[in-house]
């Protein structure tokens, strides 16, 4: 049997990890949450369903590169990029890369899970 669906949330802030799974748990929607894009990559299970909230400025690893780490290995989860540092070049790239969205911290709650619930395809994910 399939694991259920997950929201992924890599983020190297502890206050956003935190208050985000807060906010997914209020609404129904199971998460999990990683400090690095490393830590998210060794977790992921090759059957893993759901989506994936990442931080694009993180150390070490940043969102792109991990966006190219899971293109490369063929993962089909949704990614929603969402950082607080954004611009029109950034914007390019992500749109190139294949996120589904961009999304500027601090994001709205209403917004945030209204995106999940789409890049999920609105499917029940509690």
């Amino acid at each position: 049997m399939p694991p259920s669906p997950l929201v992924y949330i890599v983020d190297d802030d502890a206050h956003v990890r935190n208050s985000t799974v807060a906010l997914l748990t209020a609404a129904g929607i199971a998460s999990s949450a990683y400090e690095s894009g490393d830590a998210f990559l060794t977790a992921l299970d090759a059957s893993a369903s759901g989506c994936v909230l990442l931080d694009l400025h993180m150390p070490n690893r940043t969102g792109f590169q991990i966006l190219t780490s899971l293109r490369e290995m063929g993962c089909p989860l949704p990614v929603i990029v969402f950082s607080g540092h954004t611009d029109a070049v950034t914007e390019g790239l992500v749109k190139k890369s294949g996120a589904v969205a961009l999304l500027r911290k601090p994001v709205l709650a209403a917004l945030l899970v209204a995106s999940v619930r789409q890049a999920m395809g609105g499917n029940d994910l509690g």
